[in-house]
C-alpha cells in the first residue's frame, strides 16, 4: 500500500516504521526537513509540505491508498487551532479530491468530551467542550464526517486520549522532576494511551475501521491522579506529591470523565500492548534506568 502520514512526528514516525517494515511505501509529510534523517532510517520517504499552505500540497502527488491525518497545531491558541485543523483539513480534503484514498484516518482528541462529573463516556456521548480549541476540534470532525458522507473520501475518526511513551508523558515527567501537585483530593480521572498503542490503533482503523465511524483510542483504565501518584511513589520509593488547595472545577477547561474504548476493541479487534498506565510507565522507568 502507498501511504501518506500527514504530520509524521512522534506517533506518525512509529506508525510509518511499522508500515515500512511490512512492505508499505510510506511518505512522511512534515513542515520542515529537521527529521528527514530519522524518517529515512525508519524506511519513510520524507516530503516537505504544510497543510495550512495549499500551494505546498499541490506540488505533491496525492495518489495514496491510505492517508493518516495526525498533523498538530504549531501553537495553542484558538487561531492556531483553526488554521491547522479547520483550514488545514479543508486544504487536505481538496488536495485528495482528484484521487481519493481507500481510507483516511484522522486522529482527534478525547478533549471534545467536556464532562466534569466522572461519568463514563463513549462515542455516542454528548460533546460540549468548554474550551474554544475543543470546539474547533469538533468542527474539524464535522468537516471529515461530511467528506465521508458526500465526497469520495472514506474517513475514520479516532478520538485519542493523552499520549505518553518514550521521552513523553506529562504526569510521569512531572513526577520524576519532583514537580507534580495533586489537585484537591486527587479524584480527577486521567485518560491516557501509550504512543505504540496509538500507532497500533491507527493501523487497526486503516484495516478495519468503517468510514464515517468514530472510535475512542484510550487504554483500559482511566485512573485518578491519586492512584497514579501512589503507584509511582511506591514504585520509585518516593513521597506522594503535595496537594494544591484549588478545586479541580475552578480550572478552565478541566474535565473529569471515564472514556470507554469498548467500541474500538469490539469493532476493530485491537488488543493493547500497554493495557494500563502501569505497563507503560514501567517500560519507561526501566528504559530510563530508574
Amino acid at each position: 500500500m502507498r501511504t501518506a502520514i500527514i504530520g509524521c512526528g512522534y506517533v506518525g514516525a512509529k506508525l510509518g516504521a511499522q508500515l515500512s517494515k511490512v512492505g508499505h511505501e510510506v511518505y512522511g509529510i512534515r513542515r520542515s526537513s529537521g527529521a528527514d534523517s530519522t524518517l529515512k532510517s525508519f524506511g519513510i520517504i520524507p516530503v516537505h509540505a504544510d497543510i495550512t499552505k495549499p500551494e505546498t500540497l499541490s506540488r505533491t502527488p496525492a495518489n495514496f491508498d491510505w492517508v493518516v491525518h495526525c498533523a498538530s497545531s504549531s501553537g495553542g491558541t484558538a487561531l492556531d487551532y483553526r488554521r491547522t485543523y479547520v483550514e488545514g483539513t479543508r486544504n487536505l480534503l481538496a488536495w485528495l479530491d482528484a484521487t481519493p484514498p481507500q481510507k483516511l484516518v484522522y486522529t482527534n482528541s478525547t478533549s471534545v468530551y467536556g464532562q466534569t462529573d466522572g461519568s463514563t463516556v463513549d462515542e455516542t456521548s454528548q460533546t460540549e467542550p468548554a474550551s474554544a480549541t475543543g470546539r474547533i476540534l469538533l468542527q474539524t470532525e464535522a468537516l471529515l464526517l461530511e467528506a465521508a458522507r458526500f465526497r469520495r473520501t472514506p474517513t475514520v475518526l479516532l478520538r485519542v486520549a493523552g499520549i505518553y511513551g518514550p521521552e513523553r508523558g506529562y504526569w510521569l515527567q512531572q513526577f520524576l522532576k519532583g514537580e507534580p501537585k495533586i489537585e484537591g483530593k486527587g479524584e480527577r480521572l486521567l485518560n491516557m494511551v501509550h504512543r505504540d498503542d496509538v500507532a497500533g490503533g491507527i493501523l487497526a482503523a486503516l484495516r478495519h475501521g468503517a468510514p464515517g465511524q468514530i472510535y475512542n483510542l484510550v487504554d483500559e483504565e482511566p485512573v485518578s491522579q491519586l492512584v497514579l501518584f501512589q503507584w509511582l511513589a511506591d514504585r520509585l520509593g518516593r513521597s506522594l506529591p503535595a496537594s494544591e488547595a484549588s478545586a479541580v472545577s475552578s480550572k478552565r477547561g478541566m474535565t473529569h470523565k471515564r472514556v470507554s474504548n469498548q467500541k474500538l476493541e469490539r469493532e476493530l479487534g485491537y488488543r493493547f500492548l500497554y493495557p494500563t498506565f502501569r505497563e507503560g510507565f514501567e517500560a519507561e522507568i526501566k528504559r530510563l534506568g530508574k
